[in-house]
C-alpha cells in the first residue's frame, strides 16, 4: 500500500461520518419540532391548523438545511 491508497481511504472514511453527522442533527432537529408541535396541539386544541402550518414551515427549513449539508461536499468536492 503507498501513501496515496491510504490517504484516499482516510478520505473516503472522513466523508462518510460527514454524511452522517449532516443527517443526524437535522433529524434531531424535526423531532424537536414535530414533538412540541404535539405537545402544543395538546394544551389547546383549537390552534392545532395554525400550528401545524408552522411546523410544516419549520420541517421545510430544517430539511434544507439537510440537504445543503449533504450537498456541500459534492459541490466544493
Amino acid at each position: 500500500m503507498d501513501a496515496t491508497t491510504v490517504l484516499a481511504e482516510i478520505s473516503g472514511n472522513i466523508a462518510t461520518i460527514g454524511y452522517g453527522l449532516a443527517a443526524i442533527g437535522p433529524a434531531i432537529g424535526l423531532g424537536i419540532v414535530v414533538g412540541k408541535t404535539i405537545e402544543s396541539t395538546a394544551r389547546q386544541p383549537e390552534l392545532a391548523g395554525r400550528l401545524q402550518t408552522l411546523m410544516f414551515i419549520g420541517v421545510a427549513f430544517i430539511e434544507i438545511l439537510a440537504f445543503i449539508g449533504i450537498a456541500t461536499p459534492f459541490i466544493f468536492g
